[in-house]
């Protein structure tokens, strides 16, 4: 009867031990999530975390507001309530959302208020944008987080999501792009045009005064 009762604990053991491997193999297995966030100009929010690994695409979008089909024109004009927004695709086997928004307030001013660097109003200023409980409270925490670090007021709120609409096509990776373009630093690569204006715009200055060390995306 001793033998009989051992049996079923040893048994009982290993199935709890293959349940436990097989929950930590769905975890490790992780899916494709989003994250949606607003940091200013769309086009550098884009080319900071399509450097993540385990960033499977970052798509520059609007979102936030309520003119419906909104265009970079119309928000430019304010009155839309529309931020610049990007939507990050991401393996969460291989980075997770609070890595990301740890990320996130590290490469911005959450400080200001009124818009970001030399890009001002509201379609440029700073949020995340959160679809369920979970999601708020890692936003939440993030935020509380990057607060204690800076010794700072962070007043980059955390919204509930609404409709993302892509931008248009030529915002699109706009910062890898080989197109030329007419700027007024004339004819230059798209890529190029890129870089001239983030540097211009003093965003990396600006995040590296912040963060320090702890800025991300600052080469």
């Amino acid at each position: 009867m001793l033998k009989a009762q051992e049996f079923k604990a040893g048994m009982l053991a290993l199935f709890i031990g293959i349940g436990v491997i097989a929950q930590c193999n769905t975890a490790r297995a992780g899916g494709t999530e989003e994250l949606i966030v607003a940091g200013g100009c769309f086009w550098c929010v884009e080319s900071d975390f399509e450097s993540v690994p385990g960033v499977i695409e970052a798509v520059s979008g609007y979102t936030g507001g309520t003119t419906e089909n909104p265009t970079y024109k119309k928000i430019g004009k304010g009155g839309t309530g529309h931020y610049e927004a990007v939507k990050v695709s991401y393996d969460s086997a291989k980075v997770s959302r609070e890595e990301l928004l740890h990320l996130f307030f590290r490469s911005v001013d959450p400080t200001d208020a009124g818009g970001q660097f030399c890009d001002r109003g509201e379609s440029y200023r700073t949020a995340i944008f959160v679809s369920s409980p979970a999601e708020k409270s890692a936003a939440s925490a993030a935020k509380s987080a990057a607060q204690q670090e800076l010794g700072q007021q962070i007043v980059t709120p955390i919204l509930d999501a609404k409709t993302f609409y892509e931008a248009e096509a030529y915002h699109q990776d706009y910062y890898k792009g080989s197109k030329i373009v007419l700027t007024r630093f004339g004819p230059v690569k798209q890529s190029k045009a890129y870089k001239k204006y983030r540097n211009a715009c003093g965003r990396d200055q600006r995040v590296k005064a912040l963060w320090g060390m702890d800025a991300p995306f600052i080469n």
